[in-house]
């Protein structure tokens, strides 16, 4: 079983844990060092999920407008990306600790620009399966094992603030970035586009990752704990084998799953209902509304108990999802996607504050990296399995149907606890 977090341990009995006791403390201060890789993490994740996880919405509606791909080819690539790119974050926190948070962002940020400029240039399937190779590795080094991962070297207590705060930059993304992209898309071209896309992002994250991201107060592997952290496969043969774990990995998983489909077919299946125009409006309203959710709950979320939390989150995009099925009055489908989006942002940040409170310290980052990959590799199957049935069906009814059993069925999932939990 994994272990739970220990009591406390005197300085007398560990001499090491008085300068990590003020460390400590330091975080409560708006002059704290960690408080400015936040906003590097924000920036970096503005980027990363406008290109890596909202774009791949953008990407499927372009690539069927250009070459008339049907849906379930495209999303079979982009269900690849998602299980590639889960293959890689599982190592997320050993590269981190061999070559430090700085070096691992500039490798993410670097390859994402790749992955984007050679989306644009896609004229044939095989390319583009390797745009999305490049994209898997640009999505492991900005996406969530690495914020989480990273911030964890400079965060202990406040480290589900400055995660909550980091992961509004993914929300960001999808308010800035998906609209932007669709206007440059409509003035540029798809090709060019991109290209500046990938420029704009060179240009703005490389700098501030350079200035800010220096040597982490902590090293990887040396939390605030006193005793020698388990390797990095002890962890995880652990975790494998826990109850508390594997159910806050599976609920999630569901959900993202019928969270990711439908997020990425939003474009393609408002289009014929509310235009284009509306279309990114909702993505945007969906967008800006997980911000405010995840703002609101970063306020209470330590106070809450976060597996109710999550249940009552899933429920709600269960219900949201019926509403957008079912009516096609534009105000209606805007504001079920509003309703939706409320609890989008938080569903990426509570299975880290969920693993934090319940499970030690030491294995914070394994264990992150771990929930990431078993979470993308079944949400990878979200758009392929969706497309098909599209097709298969003829409409999205059928598809977004399963994803609200799915969502109904995490809700029971997440609220099954191991003994490793601690008692809340």
């Amino acid at each position: 079983m994994l272990q739970v977090k220990h009591p406390p341990i005197s300085a007398e009995e560990d001499p090491s844990l008085d300068a990590t006791h003020l460390l400590a403390a330091d975080e409560t201060s708006v002059r704290y060092d960690g408080w400015r890789i936040v906003a590097v993490c924000f920036v970096v994740a503005t980027f990363g999920w406008a290109f890596g996880f909202y774009g791949q919405s953008v990407y499927l509606a372009e690539l069927h407008r250009q070459h008339g791909w049907p849906a379930s080819l495209i999303s079979v690539a982009t269900t690849f990306f998602y299980l590639f790119g889960a293959l890689l974050v599982v190592f997320v926190a050993e590269a981190i600790k061999r070559f430090g948070p700085r070096n691992c962002l500039l490798a993410g940020t670097s390859a994402m620009a790749v992955a984007v400029i050679l989306m644009g240039q896609v004229n044939a399937p095989w390319q583009l399966y390797l745009a999305d190779i490049a994209l898997a590795f640009g999505w492991a080094g900005t996406s969530l094992a690495m914020i989480s991962t990273t911030l964890g070297l400079w965060f202990d207590r406040k480290r589900g603030m400055a995660i909550s705060l980091a992961l509004n930059g993914a929300s960001f993304g999808g308010i800035v970035g998906v609209p932007l992209l669709v206007i440059a898309i409509g003035q540029l071209g798809f090709p060019r586009a991109m290209t500046v896309a990938a420029g704009i992002m060179l240009v703005l994250v490389i700098p501030v990752v350079l200035i800010f991201v220096r040597q982490p107060p902590r090293q990887s592997g040396k939390p605030a704990m006193a005793g020698d952290a388990p390797s990095s496969a002890q962890i995880r043969a652990r975790a494998l084998r826990d109850i508390g774990f594997m159910s806050v990995s599976t609920a999630f998983a569901l959900v993202l799953f019928a969270q990711v489909g439908f997020i990425v077919h939003l474009i393609s299946f408002l289009d014929p209902v509310v235009g284009r125009s509306g279309a990114a409006i909702a993505m945007a309203m969906l967008t800006a509304m997980a911000v405010a959710g995840r703002v609101l709950f970063s306020t209470v979320i330590d106070r809450l108990n976060q597996r109710l939390a999550s249940a009552l989150s899933f429920v709600s995009q269960a219900l949201a999802l019926l509403v957008v099925i079912h009516f096609r009055n534009e105000t209606l489908v805007i504001a079920a996607c509003a309703v939706f989006g409320f609890s989008v942002g938080n569903l990426i940040t509570l299975p880290s504050l969920i693993v934090q409170r319940e499970f030690d310290a030491r294995s914070f980052g394994v264990l992150i990296s771990l929930l990431t990959a078993i979470t993308q590799v079944t949400y990878a199957l979200g758009p392929g399995v969706i497309g098909a049935l599209r097709d298969l069906s003829g409409a999205y009814t059928l598809p977004f149907y399963g994803c609200i059993a799915l969502e109904l069925i995490a809700a029971v999932l997440i609220m099954i606890r191991g003994k490793s939990a601690v008692p809340g």
